[in-house]
């Protein structure tokens, strides 16, 4: 486990873009933590890494954005509006992941029906803009 701790948004993404580097299609990186801990941030900052040049924004409401980057494609899905996912809620989300690196944020609302992460993220805050980042393999 790496756990760091960050003191800017700048300093979050840098961290997100150095796991960037180790990604490849196929890869799952699940990101937890609380409302406000940088986990759009830190998406933000590894789809930069990953050559995306489109704007990286939260997808609370629209559940999935698809970016063209580099590295591939990459997916960036937010799954706070979820208790759990159905059958029906996942073959909508499964495109997401096909030959796509894919970034989840709040997956415990797809446990057990996501694919496996490769990374486990999670955030928390640490004071106003200080943030304890760990970084797991599954």
């Amino acid at each position: 486990m790496t756990e760091t701790t960050t003191t800017s948004p700048e300093e979050t993404e840098a961290l997100a873009a150095a796991l960037a580097a180790r990604l490849r299609l196929g890869d799952v990186v699940a990101i937890a933590g609380e409302l406000g801990t940088g986990k759009t941030t830190f998406v933000r900052g590894a789809c930069v890494a990953l050559g995306v040049h489109e704007r990286v924004t939260s997808p609370t409401y629209t559940i999935g954005h698809r970016y063209h980057g580099a590295a591939g494609e990459i997916s960036h899905l937010d799954l706070y509006r979820f208790a759990g996912l159905s059958a029906a809620e996942w073959g909508d989300l499964e495109p997401y992941f096909d030959d796509a690196i894919a970034f989840v944020e709040w997956p415990e609302a797809g446990a057990g029906v996501l694919p496996a992460a490769r990374y486990c993220v999670r955030l928390r805050h640490a004071g106003e803009a200080r943030r304890v980042v760990s970084i797991d393999e599954c």
